[in-house]
């Protein structure tokens, strides 16, 4: 394919080369030289230049972030008013009597691509429909007749105590906003004509749902290809939004990008739900991610007095936030339904990442310009990792007849009652008094102060990089029938038991209708399920299990127990569930705990653990299978010696990546996945680009966001880093040399 020409002299060129470090290429490790994409025989280059107005640029970021952000204060609050009469109509109509504006939820659910939409749409419709439940029975007083529902709603309904006749448990039951968003001309249609938007008008009634009808921009899909969803969300978020058809997508980009953190907008923790190996969510979702952190940091160094009396009084001062992808991984086990092109683009997604967290969190030799780090972004604090795989195993404990293969829209189906459950239990964790109805406290007579609640800041410091979730839950007995168990000696929770089953193969619990475990495995499942094993029949014992990579190298953990209202959990239990912990996660630096009292009829326990789970073996397994697919040379595509290579970088004392880039392409090859059809796709959609945004200097190719060898190289990076983690117990240090200290722990 021919190459296009430029009128650029090559000190022009060989300028912005050096001064326009790629969004997607960061900076990398000592003698690793940043690159840009350079002409070859399979790719069109465009040489851009750098844009002369010196207004427009960021005073903090390198005009390479070409994002829209919205300058005026006033037009972001006017915006965010807008929005708000939206989600909040019957409170907003009070407002001239002068009551408070509503608080914006504290917590914001974003599903993007059709996976992540449909599980944002079930949070959402379940919470809702628990609620309408709840609030019927607490009015009328009425039982209402059992119906044939399905699991995640019994799920949901059991857990909160919705079907007891006997005594009433008041719960919190919190109502996120939900975003909606897919590169799909009917979103809408899909939505509102799914059996969610046709059931007892939830659409209608939901006002915190918010639909991103995005089909202006384009309409057809990614076709499945990460690279052109990543494309078309870099569009939607250059454009200026005033330019848009659709007017409520500004007020939407000033909630979700140009006022995270700030007064004006109370939302603190934001979920981004896709799955990892299509095309829309898994391009889509980094970028508007790394938007948003864009915007956040931005704010964090620009601290010039605004002019406006009214931008003063909403005080752009803000507070912490903390951003999670919720991320979907395709199954890898089963090769009668196995996709190459899920593999690639979930890898392709997870080595983009590691490459952009080593550069945020630990590649400490790219402060360029101002000494300081503002200059690297992460799409996201933390990336929860949820495999889709893993799911087949629930519904294989669960079968009666054996059966080893599940359809997809079962395995999505369990894949979406598991997320609800996290979400469920880390929202009420995290989210603040504003968020219940005010009357929930007076009905349920519950002590808020007993809560240890775990805000955004608390998160924000716990939890970085890949995080997997281990989780459990038990019916306990309410206050007069502990009693009575006292009395016989018995204990009504058995907490090893629940510990065990929180980090077992993915499974229901038939007393709860809860699907428990672990979200990802460590290993292989058959080698897994013989660990835990030994592991019970030892009495608990964790020597074997401890030294797997995904335990043993576990940076921090956050556990979140919830409890029923009335219910103490004895120093004993938690003194178990901390042993356990100890135990199991020798190397972790930082423990945090939420305790949450009233927000469920059950116990339940999840475990975020940070980090490790990139050494998981089905983590390696994706990267490694993009890698190979879409960057190694051919010598290297059809043998395991890639493979093994990648393993051994990881363990050696020295990175050799001069041996890595013998092996390896400089940049991603996308027409490994599209075929032929890459250099059909690639010019309609630079052109649809150029259309859309017609400003020259921000114009984008899409080999400017070509992954290169570089972030393969920083991937490996933070693997290494991982796997080198450890702790040394403290030594104690003294200058009395000569003087024998006697130490309390010795005597004992």
């Amino acid at each position: 394919m021919p190459i296009n020409k430029t009128t650029q002299t090559k000190s022009v060129a060989a300028k912005a080369t050096t001064n326009k470090p790629s969004l997607n290429n960061p900076a990398v490790r000592p003698k690793v030289a940043p690159t840009k994409p350079q002409p070859s025989d399979e790719f069109d280059i465009i040489v851009k230049n750098k844009p002369t107005e010196a207004s427009e640029p960021s005073p903090i970021f390198d005009s390479e972030y070409q994002y829209f952000t919205e300058k005026d204060i006033n037009k972001i609050l006017s915006h965010l008013d807008k929005l708000r009469a939206s989600v909040y109509p019957e409170s907003y109509e009070n407002m001239d009597s002068g009551g408070d504006k509503p608080n914006f939820p504290s917590v914001c659910l974003i599903g993007l691509g059709r996976c992540g939409s449909n599980i944002a749409l079930d949070v959402a419709s379940l919470v809702h429909d628990a609620r309408d439940y709840y609030l019927a029975q607490y009015r009328n007083d009425l039982t209402k007749a059992k119906e044939q529902e399905t699991r995640p709603l019994k799920w949901i309904q059991r857990s909160i105590n919705l079907q007891s006749s006997k005594t009433f448990k008041p719960v919190f039951l919190i109502e996120p906003l939900v975003m909606l968003g897919d590169l799909d001309k009917d979103i809408e249609g899909r939505i509102r004509f799914s059996s969610k938007g046709t059931n007892g008008g939830f659409i209608e009634k939901y006002n915190k749902l918010k639909i991103m009808d995005l089909s202006e921009v384009h309409a057809g899909g990614a076709g499945n290809a990460p690279i052109l969803g990543q494309y078309l969300a870099k569009i939607i978020l250059n454009k200026d939004t005033e330019h848009f058809n659709n007017q409520d997508w500004k007020y939407i980009h000033s909630y979700l990008i140009d006022s995270c953190g700030i007064r004006a907008n109370q939302s603190r923790l934001y979920f981004y739900i896709f799955s990892a190996g299509g095309g829309t969510g898994s391009g889509m979702a980094s970028e508007f991610g790394l938007a948003q952190q864009y915007s956040y940091i931005n704010k964090t160094f620009d601290i010039k007095p605004e002019n406006s009396a009214t931008s003063q009084n909403q005080s752009f001062v803000f507070e912490p936030i903390f951003t999670s992808g919720i991320c979907i991984l395709p199954n890898i086990s089963d090769h009668q339904e196995m996709s190459e092109a899920l593999h690639i683009n979930a890898g392709r997604l997870l080595c983009k990442y590691l490459s952009e967290e080593w550069n945020f969190s630990y590649n400490m030799d790219n402060n360029e310009r101002t000494g300081t780090d503002t200059n690297k972004l992460r799409p996201w604090n933390a990336m929860m990792l949820i495999s889709n795989d893993i799911m087949r195993y629930a519904e294989q404990n669960d079968a009666s007849n054996g059966m080893q293969y599940i359809d997809v829209n079962s395995m999505e189906k369990h894949a979406n009652q598991y997320i609800s459950q996290q979400i469920f239990n880390i929202l009420t964790a995290q989210s603040v008094t504003t968020d219940y109805d005010q009357d929930y406290f007076r009905r349920a007579g519950i002590d808020i102060g007993e809560t240890i609640r775990l805000d955004a800041n608390d998160l924000f410091m716990s939890l970085a990089g890949p995080v997997a979730i281990a989780y459990a839950e038990s019916v306990v007995a309410d206050n007069a029938e502990k009693i009575k168990i006292s009395d016989k000696g018995q204990s009504d929770l058995d907490i090893d038991d629940l510990f065990f089953r929180s980090i077992d193969l993915p499974h229901f619990n038939k007393t709860t209708q809860a699907i428990e475990g672990i979200s990802l495995l460590p290993i292989e499942a058959s080698r897994y399920s013989e660990l835990l094993k030994k592991y019970q029949e030892s009495g608990y014992k964790s020597e074997a299990l401890k030294e797997l990579h995904f335990y043993k190298h576990c940076s921090s953990v956050v556990s979140i127990v919830s409890l029923p209202k009335d219910y103490k959990l004895s120093y004993l239990d938690l003194n178990k569930l901390k042993m356990h912990l100890n135990n199991l996660f020798p190397n972790t630096t930082l423990k945090r705990y939420a305790l949450v009292i009233g927000a469920s009829a059950n116990l339940s326990m999840t475990t975020l653990i940070a980090k490790s789970p990139c050494l998981s073996d089905d983590f390696l397994t994706l990267i490694v299978s993009y890698i190979k697919r879409c960057f190694a040379k051919s010598d290297y595509r059809y043998d395991d010696t890639l493979d093994n290579a990648v393993i051994e970088f990881i363990r050696a004392d020295e990175f050799d990546d001069a041996k890595l880039e013998a092996m390896l392409e400089k940049f991603e090859n996308p027409a490994k996945i599209l075929d032929t059809n890459w250099y059909a796709i690639k010019p309609m959609y630079e052109k649809k680009y150029k259309e859309l945004i017609t400003d020259k200097s921000k114009f984008t190719s899409i080999n400017d966001i070509r992954l290169s060898v570089d972030c393969v190289k920083q991937a490996i990076y933070y693997l290494r880093e991982i796997y080198r983690h450890r702790i040394s117990k403290t030594r104690i240090i003294s200058l009395n040399g000569g003087v024998s200290v006697s130490r309390p722990d010795s005597e004992s």
